[in-house]
């Protein structure tokens, strides 16, 4: 609005232009003159002012809605007509119309907020009342279902009780009538043993007589015969006799054992002393079996002296069906032996094992011995270098590349006594090798670079030392060049839990220099003292016992072992097993090529005389003589067969539930390699995230890069599956996979490699068992069949009716029967399944008793597989 003079303004409100002007003034408005202009802000601050005075301090509230009123006038123009008149005949026109229409129009709007704030008290109690609907239906269909599942149950529990004592009388029916058969048998047997000796008894009786008869022929001629012929008679008559009297020897004998002759044919006779020669046992003969861990059905038979049926009938009453040559475990053994009434007795297979441990701790003859110390590190750390200067002599010059391939064993004497060095690869193909080196030793020496600091194979040789339990000692190496860095290496060190004295640890630091042989004699030192601390003893006397290094083919001497000494005393010519080889010790000499006549604890010592080349970290031991060598190394053979068998089922995913204890947490373990490290970290969260109350998935190990033997190594040593996300295995790792039998499986999609392992994760999980109703069947009418007996004519209300599938008859909604189908027909044909809505006829298998009403329900057991 335009601004307005003073006495225009006073016009338009109604007053005068004095009283304007006083009502300007008291509003703070400068003094204005009729002819003066009003701004719109002093317009409003008049308005403001008089508002006060009237009591309303606020600003006039907006109204809520408007309604606007339209008025409209428009004109329509009615055409003119013609008429025509009938009595005349003429027509007419009529002028045309001018029609005037006025349209009204009415519209409230209102605002929205307005609208909003009605509704929202609404909106707010029909929201309440709906949750409230919600929560009273969740509640009753709770409460449904938990009283579904405890009828369910309660079902399930009565026929369990039901189905266990019809067993326990079908059982009790069959020994009972097995009881009756066998003494029928036995009866049956008895009469015809008595029949058999009633006619033996005949026909002895009939003999009897006639030798009677005759013998009394012979003395009436005898006396009629001259003495000289008499006297031939009576030896004749005397040999007839003594041939007689043989003839009724019984096979029965008296209480010393000897056979008891009868007296007279009328003793004989008798029937107090009737008896068969073969008596059957009163009681039956209860034998102790022995039972080895792995045994056939066959050899178990021999050992009881029962037939193999009868091995095979037991297996099949306990729920197995085996065969003749199958192998039966040292448990289901026992059992088996315990039901056929005999008393088993466990034995150990490993007894030859148990018999090579030698207690080489003993007070009596245990002394101080040289402390076994291994060298590890990464690799061109200085290993090899350092044990050379310690030792004088130029090994590393020999090596291939300048880098160890082998483990190699020294002995060193130093001033405060003899220390045994292994210098171990430092590669990381020999990661193996190295943690067999961890796994005799006494005292690990870490080799770390000062220039390098910590590597990847210096964080591996950490693990190995701390999973053995040795005790490290760390040498900083190269510290003379210029860019070393020891406090680096501490730093980095102490990163990964090894912490130095000086800050409060326990693992000495020593500064050596391999070059120039700086720091080298308090690195001794360090190893001595802590030997002394650890006080390493061991046995001195008695059959030696070690484990194997390294091993070789070598053509002029054949197989050579380098075997480091635990305990005892190794002399040439003794009998050594180690691993499945064995042999005499023929030759013996010390790492310096000197021949030796024998060696003590903590001595390295290479031998020539195996039968061949030993795996490296087997353990050996001497033995009395060749033939108990012989039968240790064949078990062992075995063994090493059978074990290698196992392993490549249950190396595989599909078999790791078998692994799984009796109150224990399955651990379901994976190695993880990816192509970079972003896939690599995502898998193991994901991995590591499935986790329940029965199955953990473990990532023993995850990396970058191709698949080494170092992780096959890791693997085999972890029970654990290889899993790779877009990365390969090398050569050497796929034999090593191929011959111990572990899986490797390749991935290029993440969430496929995370529902494989979720998948085998749920193998854990012991399977869900449900029943699910497919179909109901409503009996309408009965009929007699003379072939298939009552037939049940029906009409299917719900679901799908298979013959297949096991059935229920209900009758008033209780189960009367449990079985399956007989025969399922639609009108006269044979058909598998009904569909609903469908007529069918039903005959049900060994149950004649259907009735009209009853209702047939077909189900379905499933085995749900519970997920992670």
């Amino acid at each position: 609005m335009a601004d307005v003079t003073v006495d225009k303004f006073a016009a338009s409100v109604g007053i005068s232009v004095t009283r304007l002007q006083e009502q300007l003034l008291d509003a703070g408005i400068a003094q204005k003159q009729p002819t003066d202009s009003l701004s719109e802000a002093e317009k409003t601050q008049l308005l403001s002012h008089l508002r006060k005075m009237h009591g309303k301090n606020e600003v006039a509230p907006e109204p809520e809605k408007i309604t606007l009123r339209r008025k409209t006038l428009s004109e329509i123009k009615l055409p003119s007509e013609r008429r025509t008149t009938r009595l005349r005949g003429t027509k007419t026109a009529t002028p045309s119309k001018t029609v005037s229409i006025e349209v009204r129009k009415k519209r409230t709007y209102v605002k929205r907020k307005a609208t909003v704030d009605n509704e929202l008290p609404l909106v707010d109690e029909r929201e309440k009342e709906l949750s409230r609907v919600r929560a009273e239906e969740a509640k009753q269909r709770i409460a449904q279902e938990e009283a579904e599942r405890q009828a369910k149950e309660k079902r399930l529990e009565e026929e369990r009780i039901a189905s266990e004592k019809a067993e326990e009388e079908r059982l009790e029916a069959e020994r009972k009538a097995a009881e009756l058969a066998e003494q029928e048998r036995l009866q049956a047997e008895r009469k015809a043993a008595e029949k058999a000796e009633q006619e033996r008894l005949k026909e002895e009786l009939s003999s009897s007589k006639s030798k009677t008869d005759s013998s009394q022929a012979d003395v009436t001629q005898k006396k009629e015969t001259p003495p000289n012929h008499r006297k031939s008679l009576k030896s004749k008559e005397r040999r007839e006799l003594q041939k007689a009297e043989r003839e009724e020897l019984h096979v029965s004998r008296d209480k010393s054992g000897r056979r008891r002759k009868k007296s007279s044919p009328a003793k004989v006779l008798s029937g107090s002393n009737l008896k068969h020669g073969f008596e059957k046992p009163t009681a039956p003969v209860i034998k102790d079996v022995e039972i080895p861990e792995n045994i056939t059905v066959s050899e178990l038979s021999a050992r009881m002296s029962v037939k193999a049926g009868e091995v095979i009938k037991v297996m099949m009453s306990l729920g197995t069906i085996v065969t003749i040559n199958q192998i039966l475990d040292q448990e289901t053994a026992t059992l088996v032996v315990e039901e056929l009434g005999h008393k088993p007795k466990p034995v150990s297979d490993d007894a030859l094992e148990k018999s090579l441990k030698i207690d080489d701790t003993s007070d009596s003859d245990a002394v101080i011995r040289a402390p076994i110390v291994t060298i590890m590190g990464h690799v061109d750390h200085g290993k090899t270098s350092l044990l050379d200067r310690i030792r004088e002599s130029h090994v590393a010059d020999g090596e291939a590349g300048g880098i160890t391939q082998h483990i190699g064993a020294y002995m060193v004497s130093t001033g405060g006594g003899a220390i045994t060095f292994l210098d171990t690869p430092g590669h990381a193909a020999f990661t193996s090798m190295r943690a067999r080196g961890a796994s005799v030793t006494d005292i690990v020496v870490l080799v770390v670079a000062a220039d390098d600091g910590v590597m990847p194979q210096t964080e591996e040789a950490i693990k190995h030392a701390k999973a053995a339990g040795v005790p490290l000692i760390v040498a900083v190496n190269k510290i003379d060049k210029e860019e070393a860095q020891p406090d680096k290496v501490k730093q980095e060190l102490a990163n990964r839990e090894v912490i130095p004295e000086d800050w409060g640890g326990d693992t000495q630091f020593t500064h050596v220099s391999a070059k120039t042989g700086e720091g080298i004699e308090k690195l001794l030192e360090a190893i001595l003292l802590q030997a002394e601390v650890l006080e390493v003893r061991a046995s001195m006397e008695g059959k030696a016992r070690g484990v194997v290094i390294e091993s070789r083919l070598d053509k002029g001497r054949g197989p050579v072992a380098t075997v480091l000494i635990q305990s005892g005393k190794l002399c040439r010519g003794d009998i050594l097993v180690a691993g499945s080889e064995f042999g005499r010790v023929r030759a013996m000499s010390d790492s310096t090529g000197k021949n030796l006549t024998d060696a003590g604890p903590s001595e390295p010592v290479e031998i020539v005389g195996l039968s061949g080349t030993p795996r490296a970290g087997e353990e050996s031991a001497v033995v009395a003589d060749e033939k108990r060598a012989r039968e240790i190394s064949s078990y062992r053979l075995n063994k090493d067969r059978e074990t290698r068998l196992s392993r490549r089922q249950s190396f595989q995913m599909e078999n790791m539930f078998a692994k799984m204890e009796d109150g224990e947490k399955a651990s379901f373990r994976v190695l993880l390699k990816a192509d970079v490290q972003g896939s690599c970290e995502a898998i193991a969260d994901a991995l590591q995230q499935i986790d329940n109350s029965e199955v953990k998935v473990e990532v023993v190990n995850e990396g970058v890069g191709a698949i080494t033997e170092s992780d096959v190594n890791l693997a085999f040593a972890s029970d654990a599956i290889i899993l790779a996300f877009n990365v390969r295995a090398e050569s050497s790792a796929k034999k090593m996979l191929e011959d111990e039998g572990l899986e490797l499986r390749y991935y290029s999609v993440i969430y496929e490699l995370i529902d494989d392992v979720k998948t085998a994760a749920s193998g854990l999980m012991a399977p869900e068992v449900r029943e699910n109703i497919i179909g109901i069947a409503e009996v309408r009418d009965v009929f007699r069949s003379s072939k298939l007996g009552s037939i049940a004519g029906c009409i299917v209300s719900e679901g799908t009716v298979k013959k297949s599938n096991p059935i229920r008859v209900l009758r008033d909604s209780v189960v009367i029967y449990e079985g399956e189908l007989e025969s399922l027909r639609r009108f006269k044909d044979d058909v598998t399944s009904v569909q609903s809505g469908t007529e069918c006829g039903i005959g049900v298998k060994n149950y004649n008793d259907v009735k009209p009403g009853d209702q047939i329900e077909v189900y379905e057991r499933i085995e749900v597989a519970r997920s992670v």
